[in-house]
């Protein structure tokens, strides 16, 4: 079994975003007072790593450390001067015949998980995220202006064969959905 300070540091950073004190207390099992001690251990041992521990009131996140700036805006400087691959245009393309996609839809039409390709779009900001309207505990990615100006087109209807790639797109997409019940139906 792991040590707290480095279940903490699990938690963190498989979530890739904040967490909220209340809900690590629950899965670590710490009383709000251990947990401020776990994390002052946890500060302490990331002590010239590169990464830190960003704390609000209510919440929690793993960070890089300001003095790993420099080299990680070259990162990102040398992600940004990348041409988008085949992967990332591939969800680009899901995206905007879709009229907006989830990570699900995107998975699915491509056949291959589209994490990387779906970070690399937001980064660069052209995909934007929201909630979906038809499932509250979803993201459904949109194009953004900036996606538009990078495919050379004014309106998203300006895609070459629009309306016949979003209603077979949306064809199988409903097949899709609609296959689980069917089979359940049938037993």
């Amino acid at each position: 079994m792991i040590s707290p300070p480095a279940a903490l540091l699990a938690l963190l950073f498989a979530s890739g975003e904040p967490l909220e004190k209340k809900q690590l207390t629950t899965l670590l099992e710490l009383t709000t007072d251990e947990l401020a001690v776990v994390l002052a251990t946890l500060i302490d041992s990331l002590q010239g790593s590169g990464l830190t521990v960003i704390e609000t009131e209510h919440e929690v996140e793993l960070r890089t450390a300001p003095e790993a700036s420099v080299i990680v805006k070259k990162l990102r400087e040398s992600e940004l001067s990348r041409d988008l691959g085949k992967g990332s245009l591939e969800t680009l393309a899901v995206i905007a015949y879709r009229d907006g996609a989830t990570r699900s839809d995107i998975d699915w039409v491509r056949g291959v998980n589209s994490s990387a390709s779906v970070r690399t779009l937001l980064m660069r900001g052209l995909i934007a995220s929201e909630e979906d309207a038809h499932d509250k505990r979803r993201v459904r990615y949109t194009l953004t202006p900036e996606a538009l100006a990078h495919l050379g087109i004014r309106h998203k209807d300006d895609l070459p064969r629009a309306a016949e790639l979003r209603t077979a797109a949306d064809t199988a997409i409903a097949e899709k959905e609609a296959a689980p019940s069917d089979t359940s139906a049938a037993s």
